[in-house]
């Protein structure tokens, strides 16, 4: 049996069959496929079949009924983010009054950081690790400056081994038993950008809130990757984008976490906006607001109905194939993609090879990263993504991408490299 015969072997007897049908996959930019393997889900997922008729139904509506669609829409527009609610709680782990569907990942960063970033006395440094995606390293910059603190006192950057990529579990809990006690902060990625590689986001949150710290995660590579307990782990705050893995379209409405135990407590502050307040009085208009006991305290503004249309058709998505099972099928393809990239020459992957610590990623070292994308793509019909200068990402994602897509991957790195 050949080694193409053997991945559509896998691809007909998998037990979670790739759901490729319900999702429009772009045309091949070269090579003799018509279609693209696609391995960029984890910069921005393809776009579910679904989504159109959502938001035709919604410009219908809007046609229809102009003003009174608020209340009068098929899916009425002034609580339709309650809609997301229960779904982004299952798909991340928490309960549902924990969870808000608003804004983008960065803003909703900042917001948590303004409720939670408390600098006082020794304790006011911010920690991330050192490839965190730049949004990151700029924002927690930005409120150290708020604060009046300098940035490169205030923000600690954990960096791996000398000769490692990634990050060691032992070392993070090792930094926060030597130098807890000086820790506002601790918010890293759930899982890495650059990388892959997925944090032990259980035992590091255990080990922050016990050093005194605030636990926050950025999840952008994490949600609809990997299962989440975020409840359960005791993480005080977490913020996601839906564009990803989560297939919402471009700069699609992110999500955003906050403990249950944060959500009643007046004592934390809050950056406040109309839809902050409880739904019962919103509209009468009060100067003085009145927040609700959950995550929508932290709104600001009425969401965003044509953006948040095709995030509820995702989440849909998700609930009905449920994430242990997508996990499961994403271990099984991003182990047989490690497998045949195993024996290639001039490629170094620099995930963590243990399935357990990393997401449906493989980062490549190599050299030329740019310009071995665009080879892939124009000769092969194969879309990665680089990060310059040497690290070019594959993500085969469980929902779309194929044992037949890993293979051609496979086949176009030996061809190219």
């Amino acid at each position: 049996m050949s080694a193409e015969q053997e991945a559509l072997r896998l691809d007909e007897t998998d037990p979670q069959p790739s759901l490729r049908e319900e999702f429009l996959i772009p045309p091949a930019p070269g090579g003799t496929y018509s279609e693209a393997a696609y391995f960029a889900g984890n910069s921005l997922g393809l776009q579910p079949k679904a989504v159109a008729g959502r938001l035709r139904e919604e410009l219908d509506d809007w046609a229809r009924l102009a003003v009174e669609g608020h209340t009068q829409a098929r899916r009425p527009w002034v609580d339709y983010h309650e809609l997301l609610r229960e779904p982004a709680a299952r798909l991340v782990g928490a309960l549902p009054h924990e969870v808000v569907a608003m804004n983008s990942l960065t803003v909703n960063l900042h917001l948590m950081m303004a409720s939670f970033y408390r600098p006082s006395g020794d304790r006011t440094r911010i920690v991330i690790e050192d490839s965190a995606f730049p949004s990151d390293s700029y924002a927690v910059a930005s409120q150290a400056v708020h604060h009046g603190l300098d940035p490169a006192d205030a923000v600690v950057r954990l960096t791996p081994r000398p000769g490692e990529d990634t990050l060691r579990t032992e070392d993070v809990l090792a930094f926060l038993e030597r130098e807890g006690g000086t820790v506002a902060l601790l918010m890293l990625g759930g899982v890495n950008y650059l990388t892959g590689q997925l944090m032990d986001m259980a035992a590091i949150t255990k080990a922050g809130r016990a050093a005194g710290a605030v636990v926050g995660w950025d999840l952008a590579h994490a949600a609809g990757n990997v299962p989440l307990r975020l409840h359960d782990w005791d993480v005080d705050f977490a913020a996601w984008c839906t564009y990803k893995y989560l297939n919402s379209g471009p700069g699609a409405v992110a999500g955003c976490f906050v403990h249950e135990r944060h959500v009643a407590d007046p004592s934390v502050p809050k950056l406040s906006g109309w839809w902050g307040t409880e739904p019962s009085v919103r509209f009468r208009m009060d100067p003085d607001i009145a927040p609700p006991a959950s995550a929508d305290a932290w709104q600001l503004s009425n969401p965003p109905i044509l953006a948040l249309a095709p995030v509820l058709a995702s989440l849909e998505i998700f609930d009905r194939v449920g994430m242990d099972a997508l996990r499961a099928r994403s271990e099984r393809l991003t182990g047989y993609l490690a497998a045949r990239l195993a024996p290639l020459p001039g490629v170094q992957v620099i995930t963590p090879d243990d399935p357990a610590a990393r997401g449906s990623q493989l980062s490549l070292r190599v050299a030329d990263a740019g310009g071995l994308v665009r080879r892939l793509a124009e000769t092969h019909g194969v879309v990665a993504d680089a990060r310059e200068p040497d690290v070019v990402r594959f993500a085969p994602v469980p929902l779309y991408c194929t044992f037949h897509d890993c293979h051609r991957a496979a086949e176009a790195l030996d061809d190219l490299t």
